[in-house]
């Protein structure tokens, strides 16, 4: 994947860490800068959007999550691809980032290595992404262009990764998708030990769609189909 293209957002208010992940994404070919603060990284994109940020939570004054659903409010930043960085590791705080529209989820310490491989994962999901402007199935109907979910005609609210979940699964009628396979494309990575993340939010589609939500099949040692 050509990288010289991509620019860089490291908001991270440790100067070790952000130096240090600074200096791995212009080794790895990309454009990188780094900002201390919120309020720095803010006046930034007023300027010009970087391709990705990487967002640590434990910021002063503006923590990350605050930043993040700024980011998700507006209309110019709305789909920017974010990875969240940051020392806290249980599962709620993962889940609520995620959920909240981060993209990926690195806890430190993280390797260098892995570090780029996120990176280049959620860039490369963002570019082959195909766009299918509506798809119905199974009483579910789905406007991407709107990211609007319908189940008979009662629009059904989601959050930002259970609504790619559902997308994913869509546009995969009847195919049986192991957990690897829908961590790999709706998260970005397939590494071990993750893939209860997907258990979770599929439990809580299900409830948010109702009937509907019977259409979503567990399949037996293997992961999860839609309809039949």
């Amino acid at each position: 994947m050509q990288t010289t293209s991509y620019k860089i957002y490291v908001v991270e208010d440790d100067e070790n860490i952000r130096e240090i992940v600074v200096y791995a994404l212009k080794s790895a070919g990309y454009q990188a800068y780094g900002y201390e603060t919120g309020e720095e990284f803010l006046k930034a994109i007023n300027e010009g959007l970087p391709a990705l940020v990487l967002l640590d939570i434990m910021l002063p004054h503006n923590d990350g999550l605050a930043i993040l659903s700024k980011l998700r409010g507006m209309s110019r930043t709305k789909k920017l691809p974010v990875i969240m960085l940051t020392a806290k590791d249980s599962e709620y705080d993962k889940v609520k980032g995620l959920d909240m529209g981060a993209d990926d989820y690195v806890t430190k310490p993280f390797g260098v290595m892995e570090l780029i491989a996120r990176v280049n994962a959620v860039l490369r999901r963002g570019a082959d992404e195909t766009i299918n402007e509506k798809i119905e199935a199974n009483g579910i109907t789905i406007d991407h262009k709107r990211r609007e979910v319908r189940v008979d005609e009662k629009v059904i609210s989601l959050t930002f990764k259970e609504y790619e979940l559902l997308y994913y699964l869509m546009l995969n009628i009847g195919l049986a998708l192991s957990r690897d396979k829908i961590m790999e494309t709706v998260w970005g990575y397939d590494f071990e030990g993750e893939t209860r993340t997907v258990d979770v939010h599929i439990k809580t589609l299900r409830q948010k769609l109702g009937v509907a939500g019977k259409a979503i099949k567990t399949v037996r040692n293997v992961g999860y189909s839609l309809g039949d």
